[in-house]
């Protein structure tokens, strides 16, 4: 697995209970499990803790004065940078409060009164949470830097991610076996990992105004390559599950049905699900974006673009996936289409 973060610092509570008794009893144990401590009295001024704070877990009681627990919840939503892990204390009569703060957003519960070790399985699976939030943050950075360097800047993976999303999950409403929540968990965290390989292509192929040359199509190709080369050093020193799905993405998503694709000639179900559905995404969101070579083309075109490739370029099936959800795929087009173009 990868670097547990949590290890390298003390993670930041927030306690928010109008018993002064019951906030010093989990305040003492949670210091005592070398966590930092905040502590409000109210929702009021949890809030005003959590804007100058930061903390990353909030546990909170859900019947105080001034403002309760679940309008805390709903003001947190509002105004977290990254995701604000939060476990609601609730007494033991109060389900349905329980329930109204799990759809406003709460991650977890607590029923009064419980034992300390409960609490510290909540705050075990709370940071778990979070660490595999950073992890997912990391590797959009690193597919970051490729943006930085090429054409692709703005939206591009945030696009793609979404693409890939709506595909793998209309194939799953078919009965398409294998993919489940955590497979596209999995597809959307690594997919914009799928051109990091660039990173190790000259600039001026890469961000060239115009067709490439044969010899620079070559080179051009060599960027799957080396995606799989960093991926693989790293799947080989933190042996995280989701790098091995990374580099079947890398490795394939420029794969054909027909198998005129590459680096491998792969054809039909030779090539992983994963890399035939980031395929599709990223060429649709290709070609229905600015490129420095090219304008983005019109909805109409971009249709006809993805259905001339069912067979050949792409899986048949994820075509029609994609045809039966066009136009909400073209209303993210225009709702994330980059600002300078």
């Amino acid at each position: 697995m990868l670097i547990d973060l949590s290890a390298l610092h003390n993670q930041k509570i927030l306690v928010v209970e109008d018993s002064p008794s019951q906030r010093l009893m989990i305040s003492q144990h949670l210091r005592r499990w070398r966590y930092d401590v905040a502590e409000a009295a109210d929702g009021a001024e949890a809030l005003a803790l959590f804007k100058s704070d930061g903390p990353s877990i909030v546990v909170t009681d859900l019947e105080m004065p001034v403002m309760d627990g679940f309008r805390l919840i709903e003001e947190i939503r509002k105004v977290e940078a990254s995701r604000t892990y939060i476990i609601v204390l609730s007494a033991t009569e109060a389900k349905r409060m329980v329930v109204t703060a799990l759809a406003l957003g709460a991650d977890d519960y607590l029923v009064k009164p419980y034992h300390p070790d409960e609490l510290r399985v909540r705050l075990a699976g709370a940071e778990k949470m979070l660490q595999l939030q950073n992890q997912e943050l990391l590797i959009f950075a690193m597919a970051q830097l490729v943006d930085m360097r090429s054409s692709e800047t703005g939206a591009h993976l945030e696009r793609v991610q979404f693409f890939c999303r709506r595909l793998a999950e209309g194939l799953a409403a078919e009965g398409e076996a294998g993919i489940t929540p955590a497979w596209i968990s999995s597809l959307v965290s690594m997919a914009p990992l799928h051109d990091i390989g660039k990173i190790g292509i000259p600039d001026a192929i890469l961000n060239k105004p115009g067709r490439l040359t044969p010899e620079e199509f070559e080179v051009m190709k060599g960027h799957v390559g080396i995606g799989v080369s960093v991926i693989s050093r790293i799947y080989e020193r933190t042996r995280y599950a989701p790098f091995a799905f990374a580099m079947d993405i890398i490795g394939t998503h420029h794969e054909k049905w027909d198998g005129s694709g590459y680096p491998g000639g792969l054809a039909g179900e030779e090539i992983p699900l994963c890399g035939r559905i980031v395929a599709l995404a990223d060429v649709f969101d290709a070609i229905s974006s600015h490129r420095v070579y090219k304008p983005a083309y019109p909805r109409e075109r971009c249709w006809d673009i993805i259905n001339a490739g069912r067979g050949a370029h792409f899986d048949p099936r994820l075509v029609d996936v994609f045809n039966s959800m066009e136009m909400d795929m073209w209303e993210v087009v225009e709702e994330m289409r980059d600002a300078s173009h």
